[in-house]
């Protein structure tokens, strides 16, 4: 809950000012024009030392939502590979991010991926002229298939792997509807991916896919919360006014 004495960068307008050592209020500016946000504008180290970490926290989290497979997605373009430990969200450098996980991230982990999806299968990345392109053998197929050639399904499950087994795992990631394209045969399998990466970052899933929620229940750290839509309003099910959290917000 805001109070008073938790409080300790305060704006009102174009004015800016934060709490010293002493407990006093210091006036860090005056003239923030009102598109700015104090976040970006006011944070530094000897002013605002508590805001410069809270940006740059925030600036760590990815948020992931609806990335693309479709005929023209960049995935299934070859691209110049350069060092990728974070998958971008149009995923054009899906191809660059598999193959910086095998160099410097886990490899054991993506291959097992891979075989809990689609046993039998693997996938690599081949270069042509500095370009990377993904390649995915499977069983009973006499030649690998290229990103182009994949399904929508399947390049969506390819993307979440290099998307959860990222390098360099965020404080919070975030999942919009994962399951999209998925053959439900495949949601136990991401569930086990989703729960792999929850091992080093707080991961957010929201879903409508019965079986993916229920998959990832059984996760042992896995907790979840319904919400239910009635009237226009958006409520936890089962949720009291004694249950839920006090939340007091200031006026904007």
């Amino acid at each position: 809950m805001l109070r008073p004495s938790s409080l300790l960068v305060d704006r009102r307008g174009p004015l800016v000012k934060a709490r010293s050592d002493d407990g006093e209020w210091a006036i860090v500016t005056q003239s923030l024009a009102a598109f700015d946000s104090m976040m970006t504008q006011c944070a530094d180290p000897r002013n605002t030392p508590e805001m410069l970490v809270l940006r740059e926290e925030i600036r760590g989290w990815r948020f992931y939502d609806q990335l693309r497979t479709d005929t023209g997605a960049p995935a299934r373009q070859p691209h110049i590979g350069t060092h990728t430990p974070v998958l971008g969200n149009d995923g054009a450098d899906f191809a660059a991010a598999l193959q910086t996980i095998r160099e410097i991230g886990d490899a054991p982990a993506l291959n097992e991926s891979i075989e809990d999806a689609f046993p039998g299968a693997s996938v690599s990345v081949t270069t042509d002229s500095g370009r990377f392109e993904v390649e995915m053998r499977q069983h009973g197929l006499l030649r690998p298939l290229k990103a182009a050639e994949l399904s929508d399904g399947t390049l969506r499950y390819l993307l979440w792997v290099a998307a959860l087994l990222t390098p360099r795992p965020p404080g919070l990631l975030v999942l919009n509807e994962p399951e999209t394209s998925l053959h439900p045969d495949l949601l136990p399998a991401l569930a086990r991916l989703i729960g792999k990466a929850a091992e080093r970052s707080q991961v957010f899933v929201v879903s409508h896919a019965a079986a993916l929620i229920d998959a990832l229940q059984q996760q042992p750290e896995c907790h979840s919360i319904v919400l239910d839509k009635a009237f226009g309003e958006t409520r936890v099910v089962d949720a009291s006014e004694r249950t839920m959290p006090s939340w007091a917000w200031p006026a904007r």
